[in-house]
């Protein structure tokens, strides 16, 4: 029974949330950094099986193995993110903390963010998804802000 809850409550959080957070358009809805941490929250809480606080990558690993078995082993829907998720977010770790895995989900976050307003629109989010064609960047060191675009020079 608990496998089963686990199951459902991890694929809430890997797909429904998301899945319900669509506009019309198919777009997904804007999301602040608050909503992120808190996301990041409710994911670690789900993957940490033992409740110590701490989530092992044998832990995140047994989630998404539950996650895709519900799905009917279903790599296309949502279990090979899950597992790109994990792989990111562990790099060579064998262990995270809360603290870790929410640092390691906001400087995605941040990195998405192109504007630095706190907020992550469906047009960033774009955006973000076609730099993915260049190589993979290191989300565990927040990118700094793009340069100020130099004065105008008036007319003479």
């Amino acid at each position: 029974m608990r496998k089963l809850l686990v199951t459902a409550a991890l694929g809430a959080a890997f797909i429904a949330a998301p899945a319900l957070a669509q506009t019309p358009a198919g777009m997904q809805r804007d999301q602040t950094r608050q909503e992120a941490q808190q996301r990041a929250d409710m994911m670690f809480q789900m993957m940490d099986a033992n409740h110590d606080g701490t989530v092992t990558r044998a832990e995140a690993e047994q989630a998404a193995a539950q996650f895709a078995a519900s799905r009917g082993g279903d790599n296309a829907r949502g279990g090979g993110r899950i597992q790109r998720m994990i792989d990111q977010a562990f790099g060579t770790a064998q262990s995270l903390t809360l603290a870790q895995f929410e640092a390691q989900m906001l400087a995605r976050f941040d990195a998405q963010d192109l504007n630095r307003d706190g907020t992550v629109t469906s047009d960033e989010r774009r955006s973000f998804r076609e730099q993915q064609g260049q190589p993979r960047q290191n989300y565990s060191v927040v990118p700094p802000p793009p340069p100020a675009a130099p004065p105008a020079q008036p007319h003479q």
